[in-house]
């Protein structure tokens, strides 16, 4: 039987354009915070796993980027693992932390991400998310992905003429394939988004804070049809980080015990080259069907959910693979309110990565951040009334029709 597990601490910075910071700096805060949440010292974390994806590409430190943050941050003499799943790579190295855990090899471990993405060159950053497939074969890939798109008539005027990641318009073809199959319309994706703009108002660690209304995201500037600008994640600068710990290592922590969150499911599996209308054999589906059965839990008890919405079609396919909407009902859903703050299931309360923002190493350890925020009833103007039980999906990388990886994990109070 797997012993309990806990959050104990979380910590983060504001997620956004952090151009005069060092990498360093914003890991040390989001880590200061957590230890401060937990009432843990430094000395007290038996182990680290960070997450960190572009140092490589974009500050030439491909090798030991945890150990090199780390140190500068005063943690030393301690085994640090460095995880790489793409966008999946925080909740990774925080399903890993919980292994270590579960294991008995630690009573306290740490998992913590940090990005510095905003260079002058967007071109080569988004160079970077080229990288989230088999390179290899990457014009195949183009290929098929994009061709789940055609059959639907695109505007004139609907191709943004400034640099974007390939993936956004891969995301644009799984729009139209929705479209095309489920009725989704181009309305309903500014209702995700336009819910979530609105949800970053009263978050201060968001990178944008500023309200939309679903007619204000449908003028906003194209990327490519049908998602316009508000619809989509930016590039980010951030930190964030958790700390978790089993029953022994929170007897040994100063912070309010009351306050510790558990942690009911850990999930994580990896895409198939399924069919593209195989949507029960989607990744997503098959890593929420693991964590639901590892809490004892079902989607109709589920009060609030933080998912991977690197565009607003990220939100509706990952709701819907979920079991929280019926499939091709998570666009209907958001429109009519329900997944907002004060509806039947309320969905990235944080803002969610369109506008929390998308540290690509941090993303998955800021979305847990809220949630226990959440659960802790201390999210103020934001806060989803009675949340008991939290949902989080952090996905990454593409293989096939779907996403290489899918981590879900459980929280409860």
């Amino acid at each position: 039987m797997n012993p309990t597990i806990y959050v104990a601490g979380v910590g983060m910075t504001q997620f956004g354009k952090h151009v005069g910071r060092s990498l360093e700096s914003l890991a040390a805060e989001a880590l200061d915070a957590a230890l401060k949440d937990a009432g843990a010292s430094k000395d007290g974390l038996a182990q680290v796993f960070y997450s960190g994806v572009t140092q490589g590409g974009l500050q030439g430190q491909f090798a030991i980027p945890g150990q090199v943050v780390l140190t500068k941050l005063g943690l030393v003499s301690r085994p640090v693992w460095n995880v790489e799943n793409a966008c999946a790579s925080g909740t990774s190295a925080f399903q890993l932390a919980v292994q270590a855990l579960r294991s008995g090899a630690c009573d306290v471990a740490l998992a913590i991400g940090a990005e510095k993405m905003n260079i002058e060159d967007k071109r080569r950053a988004f160079a970077l998310f080229e990288g989230g497939w088999d390179v290899s074969a990457a014009e195949e890939n183009a290929v098929r992905l994009l061709a789940l798109g055609e059959g639907v008539d695109v505007p004139a005027g609907s191709e943004s003429d400034r640099p974007y990641t390939r993936f956004m318009a891969i995301y644009a073809a799984m729009c139209r394939f929705w479209m095309k199959t489920f009725g989704t319309t181009q309305r309903q994706l500014a209702a995700v988004s336009a819910k979530n703009h609105m949800h970053s108002v009263h978050n201060a660690l968001s990178q944008y804070r500023e309200p939309f209304t679903i007619e204000q995201v449908l003028a906003a500037p194209p990327i490519t049809y049908p998602l316009t600008l508000p619809m989509c994640s930016p590039l980010s600068d951030g930190a964030a980080a958790v700390i978790v710990c089993n029953e022994a290592g929170l007897k040994r922590l100063d912070g309010d015990r009351r306050r510790a969150i558990r942690v009911a499911a850990t999930a994580i599996t990896t895409g198939t080259m399924r069919a593209a209308t195989d949507f029960d054999l989607a990744v997503c589906r098959r890593a929420g069907r693991m964590a639901y059965e590892q809490a004892g839990l079902g989607a109709q008890d589920v009060s609030v959910v933080e998912v991977h919405d690197a565009s607003a079609m990220g939100e509706i396919m990952a709701v819907e693979y979920l079991g929280l909407a019926p499939m091709g009902g998570a666009g209907r859903a958001a429109e009519a309110g329900e997944l907002s703050i004060g509806g039947r299931v309320p969905v990235n309360p944080s803002g969610g990565l369109e506008c929390k923002g998308h540290p690509i190493g941090a993303t998955g350890l800021g979305q847990i951040h809220e949630l226990v925020t959440q659960l802790r009833g201390e999210a103020g103007l934001r806060q989803v009334e009675g949340a008991k039980v939290a949902l989080q999906e952090n996905g990454g990388g593409s293989t096939g029709y779907e996403e290489a990886v899918v981590t879900v994990n459980i929280f409860t109070r």
